[in-house]
């Protein structure tokens, strides 16, 4: 079987290049790739894969059946959208949207997932149960598309005995995947903090209630978060990414200044935790300056959890049909995912698939971009996983 899905693999190949460089020139931002979803249905019909559905509005669900399709149902997921990055890079299938960029590999991913549906479609004869192919919108953009494939019930009647996923890692060689059982991914949480003072002139604070200093401490101040409150065996990440003000200059300082940021951590019960000493600290620093602050802590998705028995099955299934020697043990990450979710209502496994290309930088970069031959090994690998326990 794995020679046969190799073959497979091979043979449709060049047209997942086509695949993947068409929805890289054609990206669509989260919760807006009506165009994709068209194009994804128009891919698997030309393949005669007519059980398709659209799901969560801009996404796209197949089912193909082999023997004996009540045995088992196994789910594998990949993301569609884009991101709102101008891409820098000089291809010939450069993004035409522009502002728009498929810089997480999400175009891959999409392609990857056809090429697994083409080769399962074609040997569906020799193996049982049911495959969900989930063609997810949104993962890019709270609330994450994956609370509405489930929220929507699409996962239901029945719900998938387990779900497979997989992501580009533009650091790893190509030909090796990354794995981890349990807890791999960050949970994400958005946090939104405008500071409130009195604006005036720069050359006379005292009449002021200085609000980029008020900012600056916060900013500052919030990390002791981090390194006095979190135990050393919890980690965590606040990061603040974006500052604005409602005016200001060189001798001006603003009423208002605007701050955003994420937490990041491993576990549910400190995650809220460090929401209410954030929103606590803040609040008492800013009275403590004269200010005042108004907080919004959005929480985002939970960690990606790998199920540990699942993890090892589909680990030992990776070897088999890439050698041993290509699967690395890699740690848990402060990225998030929104792949998260299905791993908390099912038995999940989500991997990192090498995809280094030396002209290439890492993720959300303009000049993102991925060794396609990767395709080839990521169609085939996830074709295996799903079928490697259902042959009959």
């Amino acid at each position: 079987m794995i020679e046969k899905i190799k073959a497979l693999a091979k043979e449709v190949y060049p047209e997942l290049i086509k695949i993947r460089r068409h929805m890289h020139m054609y990206p669509e931002l989260s919760f807006q790739e009506y165009e994709t979803a068209k194009f994804i249905k128009s891919v698997l019909a030309s393949w005669s894969i007519d059980d398709v559905q659209t799901i969560a509005n801009t996404g796209v669900m197949a089912k193909i059946y082999g023997k004996n399709p009540g045995k088992k149902n196994v789910a594998l997921r990949a993301d569609i959208d884009a991101l709102p990055i101008p891409e820098q890079n000089k291809t010939e299938y450069v993004s035409r949207n522009p502002g728009i960029m498929h810089a997480c590999g999400h175009d891959f991913h999409t392609a990857s997932l056809l090429g697994t549906a083409y080769i399962l479609n074609k040997l569906r004869d020799e193996w049982e149960g049911t495959f969900t192919l989930v063609f997810q919108p949104g993962e890019e953009k709270l609330p994450g598309g994956a609370t509405l494939v489930i929220g929507g019930g699409h996962l239901d009647n029945p719900r998938p005995d387990y779900i497979l996923g997989q992501h580009v890692e533009p650091e790893m060689e190509v030909g090796k995947i990354g794995v981890k059982t349990g807890v791999f991914m960050a949970s994400a949480d958005e946090i939104y903090i405008t500071v409130n003072g009195k604006g005036g002139h720069g050359a006379k604070p005292h009449q002021c209630i200085d609000t980029i200093l008020i900012a600056s401490q916060m900013i500052v101040g919030l990390q002791q978060i981090v390194s006095r409150r979190a135990e050393p065996t919890m980690p965590t990440v606040l990061t603040f990414g974006k500052i604005n003000s409602d005016g200001g200059a060189t001798n001006v300082i603003p009423s208002k200044v605007f701050i955003e940021g994420t937490l990041r951590t491993f576990d549910e019960k400190w995650r809220f935790e460090a929401q209410k000493l954030i929103k606590d600290m803040a609040q008492q620093l800013c009275s403590a300056m004269g200010g005042s602050c108004d907080i919004r802590i959005d929480t985002g998705y939970p960690f990606v959890y790998n199920h540990e028995a699942l993890t090892k099955e589909m680990t030992n299934a990776a070897k088999a049909f890439l050698g041993e020697e290509n699967i690395l043990a890699v740690p848990a990450r402060m990225g998030a995912e929104d792949f998260a979710y299905y791993s908390q209502i099912m038995p999940a496994s989500f991997y990192r698939l090498g995809t280094k290309n030396p002209n290439g930088t890492g993720l959300h970069s303009p000049i993102f971009e991925v060794d396609e031959s990767a395709l080839e090994i990521g169609a085939g690998l996830m074709a295996w996983l799903g079928v490697n326990d259902l042959l009959g």
